[in-house]
């Protein structure tokens, strides 16, 4: 597996990625109508998801020259994506993705990270060393979808 920077032209595979992550990977937290709601299988990609996904760090992790997960994080120190594929769990990938981000968030000088976990993200932050400062009900497409805000100071 090699980390690489992400470009815009990464958008469509890193989508592929999160619709994957979700569908395959969340099953055990939220039901069909809400992952559904999350990541539409059926729907294209958002026109603003390239612009999204590189507004900051973003950070793929590639087998075989293909995406298999990905991590961006604001010049703020809030992670906004974190998926791999089903496949990738429990490989690593997720964790070498993660360290990547940490280190280029003190690399940064920021002395605080945050984002908002679903459930099973939120085990993998705790083992970092996150808590969680609020549970929260967010509204996709008309569904309400349980997270955590959750934060780590550096």
């Amino acid at each position: 597996m090699k980390l690489t920077p992400l470009t815009q032209k990464d958008a469509q595979a890193c989508y592929d990625v999160f619709v994957h992550a979700v569908h395959g990977g969340t099953a055990a937290f939220y039901s069909p109508e809400q992952q559904a709601a999350w990541a539409p299988k059926d729907a294209p990609m958002p026109d603003t998801w390239p612009a999204r996904l590189t507004s900051g760090v973003a950070i793929g992790a590639k087998r075989w020259g293909k995406i298999v997960g990905f991590m961006t994080m604001g010049f703020d120190g809030h992670i906004d994506f974190a998926y791999v594929l089903p496949t990738e769990m429990g490989k690593g990938t997720a964790g070498k993705l993660y360290d990547a981000c940490e280190a280029e968030a003190r690399h940064l000088g920021l002395t605080i990270l945050d984002t908002e976990a679903s459930h099973l993200a939120k085990r993998f932050f705790e083992k970092r060393g996150w808590h969680v400062t609020a549970r929260q009900m967010v509204i996709r497409n008309g569904v309400g979808i349980e997270n955590f805000r959750m934060e780590k100071s550096l």
